[in-house]
């Protein structure tokens, strides 16, 4: 029986990036609200200005956030940390 040497080392990397994946997917990192970042129109949720996710009218404003991964926002110049975390665990 001859063995394909191609088709084994593809057979490797798609097992092992299969689990990369399980992992990551089993465990999402933690999330924060980050306001005063946003694009018009990029927002996640209901800012002072209206009720529904995209609808902010104006880049960077003070209310409009959008959920990045936790420590990101203190990263970014005008970011804005918003005390409700999401929980991912």
């Amino acid at each position: 029986m001859k063995i394909n040497k191609k088709w084994v080392a593809t057979t490797i990397a798609a097992m092992m990036s299969a689990g990369i994946n399980a992992n990551a997917i089993a465990k999402p990192p933690p999330m924060e609200k980050c306001a005063g970042i946003v694009k018009a129109g990029k927002n996640d949720c209901g800012s002072g200005g209206n009720a529904c996710a995209g609808q902010d009218k104006v880049d960077k404003s003070p209310s409009a956030w959008i959920y990045v991964p936790k420590g990101t926002c203190d990263k970014i110049v005008g970011g804005i940390v918003l005390s409700d975390e999401k929980k991912t665990s």
